[in-house]
């Protein structure tokens, strides 16, 4: 039997979002997050699966949303992904195995293939796709995290 996934690893752009960058003449302007995947994110945390954030970019926006949604971990401007999990699994003593991630593009293959469940959203590069034991039904930026917290979510007792 797999292990119970304890933490879920995201990307932002393309996963938390449709992966459209905004830019205004100061710089990143603007970016848009799904209403149903942070109430994923909620849910999935209140049923004690933790969530980390690990992304290439920085961006006070991803900071302000991921407060708003309780995320603790989040970890931004981030060269190397892997480093970054390999580190936040001894810290928390959580085993790659009870790990799932998320991810769309090349940077998030090697975190793909060091978890326990590699999930990549619909509109994912061909060999995310292809490295990923899902896919899922919608595209990033557009439900796939909910669609992914859902699935991740141990099912209440009635």
């Amino acid at each position: 039997m797999p292990r119970a996934i304890r933490l879920l690893v995201l990307d932002v752009d393309g996963v938390l979002t449709d992966g459209r960058l905004y830019f205004g003449p100061r710089g990143e302007a603007l970016k848009v997050f799904h209403v149903r995947d942070g109430l994923g994110m909620v849910e999935l945390q209140r049923a004690g699966v933790r969530i980390a954030v690990i992304s290439g970019r920085r961006s006070p926006m991803v900071a302000a949303r991921c407060r708003e949604l309780g995320v603790r971990e989040v970890h931004q401007g981030v060269g190397d992904k892997l480093k970054v999990l390999k580190a936040l699994l001894k810290r928390t003593g959580i085993a790659a195995a009870e790990c799932a991630c998320v991810g769309d593009d090349l940077p998030d293959l090697p975190l793909m293939r060091h978890v326990g469940r590699a999930f990549a959203v619909a509109d994912a590069a061909p060999e995310v796709r292809a490295a990923a034991h899902t896919v899922t039904r919608l595209p990033g930026g557009a439900g796939a995290v909910r669609e992914v917290c859902d699935r991740l979510r141990p099912q209440r007792r009635r």
